[in-house]
Order: C-alpha cells, then sequence, then structure tokens
C-alpha cells in the first residue's frame, strides 16, 4: 500500500513521487493533483505561536456531519476514478469525468435509435423478384 513521509508518496512497486506539499486531491473531473493548501480543515500546530497549543483550523465551522460528508463525496470521486481505470485503462482519457470532444469518445454498437419514440426503422429483406 502507499505511503507518504517527507513530502513522498511511497508507492508499494518501488516508484516515489516528490510533491511540493504535504497532500494529494481529486476533482470532480477525477483529475489529480496536489492539494497543498490546507485551507478548509487543518491543524494549527502552534509553531508560528510561541508557546500556543495545537489547535483546529476550521474557517468554514464545518459540523461534524458536513465534515464527514466532504469525505464521503472525496472516497466517492476515488471509486468512481478507480472504477473508471479498471474500465477504460489508464491511457484512455474517459477515466476522466469531462466533456470530451467526440473523436475521443468511445461508442457501442447497438441499434440506432430514429423516430420520436427512439424505435428503430424497420429494414425490410431485398425482395427476390429479380432473376440473375
Amino acid at each position: 500500500m502507499a505511503d507518504f513521509k517527507r513530502k513522498t508518496l511511497q508507492l508499494s512497486s518501488g516508484k516515489q513521487i516528490k510533491l511540493f506539499g504535504n497532500s494529494m486531491a481529486i476533482g470532480k473531473s477525477l483529475e489529480l493533483g496536489e492539494g497543498y493548501r490546507p485551507n478548509i480543515l487543518a491543524c494549527n500546530d502552534g509553531a508560528s505561536e510561541s508557546n500556543s497549543p495545537a489547535s483546529v483550523h476550521n474557517p468554514f465551522r464545518l459540523t461534524r456531519d458536513e465534515l464527514i460528508e466532504l469525505a464521503d463525496y472525496n472516497i466517492q470521486l476515488w471509486m468512481d476514478l478507480k472504477k473508471n481505470i479498471y474500465k477504460y485503462g489508464i491511457d484512455n482519457p474517459m477515466i476522466f469525468e469531462m466533456e470530451l470532444p467526440p473523436q475521443n469518445k468511445l461508442t457501442k454498437p447497438g441499434p440506432k435509435k430514429n423516430g420520436p419514440e427512439g424505435e428503430g426503422k424497420k429494414i425490410d429483406p431485398p425482395k427476390s423478384d429479380d432473376k440473375l
């Protein structure tokens, strides 16, 4: 399992990713990046102010339930990314939740939907009146 130590993300494969900050983030589009600014919920360690005790920085005054909701939202984003990677692989832009140009979208073969009810048009087989 991955571990994060001294601004380095260490993966079980042995690969190490050096980060500038102390966290990673996932966006609604499922793109990953560094989530460097701890400005929603953080620990004030008191190091900047001498002899002040550590405290919780919660500028939006989020409640317990709101923080759990934020955690659930982020967990769902990570699970969606994981599902999309299994489904599309790592080289397909379909792993991201964003509007892609038509040439990047995968289309699944299936019945064409025509008409007001989305019903396919019936195509009659060719008539055998023609004699060879």
